[in-house]
C-alpha cells in the first residue's frame, strides 16, 4: 500500500507539472491524455507525447500550423505509430481547433465554464475521438487541481483495488494519494 502511495503520476514521468494550473501544462496534459486513450501501448503513447515535445509541438495553435502531413510523418511514424497516424493526427487537429474556437485555446477557461464535474466531463468529452477512458485519463490527475474535477475511478481501477483488498472509500478522491493509489494500480493491470 505504501508503494501504491508513492506512485509516479503519468503526467510526472512526462514532466508535466500540473500543480501550477497553466493552460501550458494543462494542454500538453491533454495531448498526453489523448494519446493514452487511443488504441496504442502506453509506450507508444508516451514516445509520441516526446516526439510532439521535441518538436515542439506542445500547443494548439503550433499543432494546427504544423498541419495533418507533418503529425502523420515524421511525428506519428517518429513517435511509434504503425496503425491510426492518420486518425490520430487529425483529432489532435480537430482538438486544437475546437479548444481555440470554443475556449480561446484555455482548458482553464473550460474548468471555469462547466457548472460541475458532470459538465466537465461532457465538455471533455465533446473533443472529437475523445470518450470516457480519456476523459477520465485526462480528469484523473487534476481531481486535487481543479476544484469542480472529481471523475469515478475506472472500473479498472475499481476491480484492482477489490483484488488487492484496498477500500478506496478510505481514501479522500481529491487527494495526491487518491490520484497515486489509482496510477498504481493502472500500472499493476499493465504488468500482468
Amino acid at each position: 500500500m505504501e508503494e501504491l502511495k508513492r506512485s509516479e503520476l503519468y503526467s510526472e514521468e512526462l514532466h508535466i507539472d500540473l500543480s501550477n494550473k497553466s493552460d501550458k501544462e494543462l494542454f500538453k496534459w491533454f495531448l498526453a491524455s489523448v494519446l493514452y486513450g487511443n488504441r496504442i501501448s502506453e509506450e507508444i503513447a508516451k514516445s509520441t507525447y516526446l516526439t510532439l515535445e521535441n518538436h515542439e509541438l506542445l500547443t494548439p495553435q503550433k499543432i494546427l500550423k504544423a498541419g495533418w502531413d507533418y503529425l502523420v510523418n515524421p511525428i506519428m511514424r517518429e513517435g511509434g505509430y504503425v496503425r491510426y497516424d492518420g486518425k490520430t493526427s487529425t483529432q489532435l487537429l480537430k482538438n486544437s481547433q475546437q479548444l481555440i474556437d470554443e475556449y480561446q485555446g484555455s482548458l482553464n477557461q473550460l474548468h471555469q465554464e462547466a457548472k460541475d464535474n458532470n459538465d466537465l466531463e461532457k465538455r471533455i468529452d465533446s473533443f472529437y475521438g475523445v470518450g470516457p477512458v480519456t476523459t477520465n485519463i485526462f480528469l484523473r490527475e487534476l481531481r486535487p487541481i481543479w476544484s469542480k474535477c472529481d471523475p469515478d475511478p475506472m472500473p479498472t481501477v475499481i476491480k484492482l483495488a477489490k483484488q488487492k483488498k484496498i477500500d478506496l472509500k478510505k481514501f479522500d478522491r481529491k487527494s495526491i494519494t487518491f490520484v497515486r493509489i489509482e496510477a498504481g494500480l493502472i500500472r499493476l493491470r499493465h504488468q500482468k
